[in-house]
């Protein structure tokens, strides 16, 4: 197949195409570049610089022909900035979405698999969350993904889409080639990496007085190859079956102090902390239950380890202190 992949300069985006080419598939990556890197596109896919919310560029590829399938990475995710400016949100990963799906029916084209979030659930009511969890979101992030789940079922049922919802809880780790690169950073992993290789003086804790063993946010972490893989198995997955929804993570939730921990055994560097109040919208605990993936499509997590997703992290880091900007 020949997939157009939205985003696919980012971190899970680029991961996700590497693992389509290595498949045999033709991919075309279309980004902005605004939190992408052009660097880490593989070179053997197509790129067009452009946003999946131009109706007119994507009339003109969509009207070429080629694209059997779309991959949408596209979106802002940091929670935290959701809270503050909601607009943005509900514009850049709602309405631009809106935009592109309409373009694809325009075109024919009946595939579509969606980056989504386990902040769709808000407040989990139960642990691990499975996908019949309530999708109650805390924080606009969330909701905005919420209301292209529900735009998609509608599709789904009255224009004969297919698609798949993949619901991230927190993608983690890097491979040889690709690393995880964002400005401004906000994910704990490469933040805490950077305060190991004394980017930065500590790591701010937000939160100590949790429901949780030793009062800080628990959250599932998995492996971007994994969740690659994931992404794969669901786009074959649509040549048979017309909506998909599942939940991607390891089912083993750790609290923001044994991620740190972790870190300082893997680097043996000391990682010091301040600790902050409570950040809006975070919930205390996101562990997945993603058996349904596994029952159904036979995936399993190969990097499951939090040490191995660090590690795997922490190599890269070394290799690029500068992220990407060492290129």
């Amino acid at each position: 197949m020949h997939i157009l992949v939205t985003g696919g300069a980012g971190f899970i985006g680029s991961h996700v195409v590497d693992l389509l080419i290595r498949g045999g598939h033709r991919v075309t990556v279309l980004d902005t570049l605004e939190k992408g890197h052009r660097i880490a596109v593989n070179p053997e896919a197509a790129f067009v610089r452009g946003d999946c919310g131009d109706a007119a560029l994507l009339s003109r590829i969509f009207g070429e022909g080629w694209v059997d399938a779309v991959m949408h990475f596209a979106a802002y995710i940091e929670a935290g900035e959701s809270m503050a400016f909601p607009e943005r949100f509900f514009v850049n990963n709602t309405a631009r979405t809106m935009i592109l799906l309409e373009a694809m029916l325009r075109a024919g084209i009946g595939k579509f698999v969606f980056s989504s979030t386990a902040a769709t659930y808000g407040e989990p009511q139960y642990i691990p969350i499975d996908e019949a969890h309530p999708q109650r979101p805390t924080n606009a992030y969330g909701q905005a993904k919420l209301m292209v789940e529900q735009t998609l079922d509608w599709l789904n049922r009255h224009r004969g889409l297919s698609y798949a919802a993949l619901r991230y809880f927190n993608a983690a780790g890097c491979s040889d080639r690709l690393g995880e690169d964002h400005h401004p950073e906000t994910h704990l992993i490469p933040l805490v990496l950077d305060t190991a290789l004394e980017k930065r003086p500590h790591i701010k804790v937000f939160g100590t007085d949790y429901p949780t063993p030793d009062g800080t946010c628990i959250r599932d972490y998995i492996h971007v190859e994994d969740l690659a893989t994931a992404h794969l198995l669901a786009l074959e997955t649509l040549e048979s079956r017309r909506s998909l929804r599942y939940n991607l993570g390891n089912g083993q939730g750790y609290s923001v102090r044994q991620v740190i921990e972790a870190a300082r055994l893997v680097t043996g560097h000391p990682v010091p902390v301040v600790e902050e109040p409570r950040r809006p919208g975070d919930p205390a605990i996101l562990v997945a239950g993603s058996e349904r993936i596994r029952r159904e499509l036979g995936w399993e997590p190969k990097r499951p380890a939090l040490e191995d997703i660090i590690e795997s992290a922490w190599l890269w880091r070394q290799a690029h202190p500068m992220g990407y900007g060492d290129a």
